[in-house]
């Protein structure tokens, strides 16, 4: 038996400020944006070239939902954005407004900085090493 994570639902505010957001800014490609009723939508995004898993963009339905908006990894880092080209990435990144918490390390596992998505989601941005 052969099992995927197929996607991440990662609470938002509002579909179109989020799909501007991650497409817009942070360069993934929308995947799906079906209707599924009056105030519901099924949005997935995922990085470019990603062959797996993505993110469906969930807009917080009640006040409880509206409270985790940004916090769902509770103040960590809890998404990890991988990429084959740190220094191009980092750079386009930070010329198109991401907010970077931290200047690039360089550590034993690979390349990576922390960086903040328009919610205050943290994520690393990261280059892993080649084993070797």
């Amino acid at each position: 038996m052969t099992q995927t994570l197929g996607a991440l639902s990662l609470l938002v505010r509002d579909y179109d400020e989020a799909i501007a957001w991650y497409v817009g800014v942070l360069g993934f490609e929308l995947l799906e944006d079906t209707p599924l009723g009056p105030d519901k939508r099924w949005v997935r995004v995922a990085p470019p070239g990603a062959s797996g898993t993505c993110l469906l963009l969930a807009r917080a339905a009640d006040d409880r939902q509206r409270a985790l908006v940004g916090g769902q990894g509770g103040g960590r880092v809890w998404l990890f954005l991988h990429t084959d080209d740190f220094a191009a990435d980092h750079a386009r990144m930070l010329a198109a407004g991401v907010r970077f918490l931290e200047s690039p390390r360089h550590e034993a596992y690979g390349s990576v900085a922390v960086f903040e998505d328009l919610y205050g989601n943290r994520w690393d941005l990261l280059q892993r090493r080649a084993p070797g």
